[in-house]
């Protein structure tokens, strides 16, 4: 199984080619995003599978998030680079640091 890409077990996904879309795991919209924002929610199911379609999801439409845990705590690797402790339905920039001219 490709760690990468989303696979279609109990999964659905919308993406319209203009920055905007979600990622739907079992009735829960785990990652959602548009231009500026991506939401990330467990529904209350903080599981391995929920955490890897997360991180699928963040590389298969290049959001730039990682989520991993450490000590039964979840965090997340935002785009801009800092670590956060995940909450269930958080909300946070999508736009990541400038590149180098």
């Amino acid at each position: 199984m490709a760690y990468n890409k989303l696979s279609t077990y109990k999964t659905a996904w919308t993406e319209d080619g203009h920055g905007v879309g979600s990622v739907i795991y079992t009735n829960t919209a785990i990652v959602s995003w548009d231009n500026d924002t991506i939401t990330l929610r467990s529904g209350g199911w903080e599981t391995v599978t929920t955490k890897r379609k997360m991180n699928q999801a963040s590389h298969q439409f290049g959001l730039g998030f990682g989520v991993y845990q450490r000590d039964y705590v979840w965090y997340v690797d935002m785009p801009d680079g800092d670590t956060v402790l995940f909450t269930d339905g958080m909300t946070f920039s999508r736009n990541t640091k400038s590149e180098a001219a």
